[in-house]
């Protein structure tokens, strides 16, 4: 089940723009307009639908940024907020950070930028992901975590460590699909902003080196205008 973020802005352009990069990256926007709205909003919310993130524009119509950060502070102490903002000044940069801002980005900025923050304040809210298991291993296709190599019948495949990062994420869930969004969050664990391209090009090389030892067959398979799964053969 995807992730909830809440999106409070109120220019639709802005909000539409953010939710199609969110949703593009396998999370479930919710838009709200008017700051009057959110905390009735939040409390109407089922323990499955409440939002594991807000990204929260400092000026709205009613209830202003700032004082709704305080308030959800208040009442959810553990739901990270990002401000949005066109005023730069420091002053207001800092009073939203001391009133439980886990994060601020000013105006304009790139909603790709956006997604990486709101990765990252995720990340780091979180604390440490679990630990691979030692070894993934599919049709004599074997990844050794601990070696970092990846082996096809026995024979070495010699990938970087992106190639081999993508990799161990398609082998872990064979036939899902995942979006380039997606994999470039586990490729770069800086969430660092990068072209959709690059993800095709680790793709390609990966590919070619898999059909160097394994000539006959194809297991990373692409989904048109979506996105790329591991498919390992019966």
């Amino acid at each position: 089940m995807s992730e909830h973020i809440l999106i409070v802005e109120d220019e639709p352009k802005i909000a539409r723009l953010i939710a199609d990069y969110l949703s593009g990256s396998g999370y479930t926007p919710h838009h709200l307009s008017h700051g009057d709205d959110v905390l009735p909003w939040l409390l109407d919310r089922p323990e499955s639908g409440q939002p594991v993130l807000v990204l929260l524009d400092l000026m709205l119509p009613g209830t202003d940024g700032l004082t709704l950060c305080r308030q959800i502070r208040q009442q959810w102490p553990g739901l990270p907020v990002i401000m949005l903002t066109a005023r730069v000044e420091e002053v207001d940069r800092l009073l939203g950070l001391e009133l439980g801002a886990d994060d601020y980005i000013c105006k304009p900025f790139s909603p790709r930028e956006v997604v990486a923050r709101v990765k990252a304040v995720l990340r780091r809210t979180r604390g440490p992901e679990p630990e691979d298991p030692p070894s993934l291993s599919h049709n004599q296709l074997v990844l050794d975590h601990d070696g970092w190599r990846a082996l096809a019948d026995g024979r070495d495949i010699e990938l970087t460590a992106v190639e081999f990062q993508l990799l161990k994420v398609m082998m872990a869930s064979p036939g899902r699909i995942f979006s380039r969004d997606q994999l470039m969050d586990h490729m770069y664990r800086d969430h660092r902003i990068v072209s959709e391209r690059t993800v095709d090009s680790h793709i390609k090389k990966l590919r070619r080196k898999i059909a160097d030892v394994w000539p006959d067959r194809e297991v990373i398979r692409s989904v048109y205008g979506v996105g790329y799964k591991y498919q390992p053969e019966e």
